[in-house]
Order: C-alpha cells, then sequence, then structure tokens
C-alpha cells in the first residue's frame, strides 16, 4: 500500500508568489491619480479570484510531489473534490483571467503615460502568472483529481503508477 501523505494547502512556491504579487498590487493601490484608480480596478477583479484559487484550484497541487513518489492523499476525497469543483469552474475562472488582464492592460497603459515602467514590468509579471494558471496549473490540479479517482476506482494501479493492463483509461 503507498504511502499517505499528509499536507493540503497551496503549494508553498505559490502562496509566495500570489503574495508577492498581492503586495506589489496593495503598493500601486495606494498611489494618487489615475495610476492608483486603475491598480484599485485590478484589485476589485483580483482579489475574489485569488480566494478561489486558495480555497479550492490550487491546493491540489500540494499532492503532485507524494502522488509522483507513489503517495496517496490522506485527504483523497477532498483534493478530488476541490479538482473537480476546479474543473467544472475553469470557464469562469478563464473569464475571471480575462477581466484581469483587462484591467491589467489598462493600468499599464497608464503606466506608460506616467513613466512608471515598473508598474509596467508588475503588469507583465501577473500576465504572465495568470497564463502559467490556464497553461500548467489548472490542467496539472484537474489531473491530480482524475488521477486520484482512477486509484480510488481501483482502475489504476497504486504500485507502479500505471492503469492496470486491463483498463482503457482516459482523462
Amino acid at each position: 500500500m503507498p504511502e499517505i501523505a499528509t499536507t493540503l494547502s497551496t503549494p508553498r512556491s505559490l502562496k509566495a508568489e500570489h503574495k508577492e504579487l498581492h503586495q506589489e498590487l496593495a503598493a500601486a493601490t495606494g498611489l494618487p491619480g489615475r495610476l492608483g484608480e486603475s491598480a484599485r480596478t485590478v484589485a476589485v477583479v483580483l482579489e475574489p479570484h485569488f480566494v478561489k484559487e486558495e480555497e479550492f484550484a490550487l491546493p491540489p497541487l500540494s499532492a503532485l510531489g507524494d502522488l509522483a513518489l507513489g503517495k496517496i492523499p490522506d485527504r483523497l476525497e477532498k483534493v478530488r473534490a476541490m479538482a473537480g469543483r476546479l474543473e467544472m469552474e475553469l470557464g469562469g475562472m478563464a473569464e475571471e483571467h480575462r477581466a484581469i488582464v483587462s484591467a491589467l492592460e489598462r493600468l499599464a497603459e497608464v503606466a506608460r503615460e506616467e513613466g512608471r515602467m515598473d508598474l509596467v514590468r508588475f503588469v507583465e509579471k501577473l500576465k504572465h502568472h495568470a497564463a502559467l494558471e490556464e497553461e500548467v496549473l489548472y490542467p496539472a490540479a484537474v489531473l491530480v483529481g482524475k488521477y486520484l479517482g482512477l486509484i480510488f476506482a481501483g482502475e489504476m494501479s497504486t504500485d507502479s503508477r500505471t492503469p492496470r493492463a486491463d483498463m482503457d483509461v482516459q482523462c
């Protein structure tokens, strides 16, 4: 039987990146005039999105390292539920990213006009982060849930972490 892992939270590296992005945005929201106003608009659309990510989108990723080593999360059903919720809400999460990127584009425009290349770089960093989530992190979290579902259903061999020979497994 595979070893049981015990953690279920957003991976530390992603938490640290979110914290850094929050801090940079918070500093920008305190600016006067159009820059501050544009940054506050970004914050309004970004904050509820970050909450969802911390609540259910990113915690399944904490199981990746253990799964790669043949360990099964002790809160298997909770991980599967989070990943399932993310799968159901992928369209909405992508729509939120579009709203965030739109607000970021406005912030970048104002930042360029005011010569604040540091804020233009922040915008590019946050846009890159959103693309990384859509292209890699969200799909990986969904796959964690699907993989655990296959194990739970007995359709995967937990010893070899491969599909049973008699199964036609499609995720």
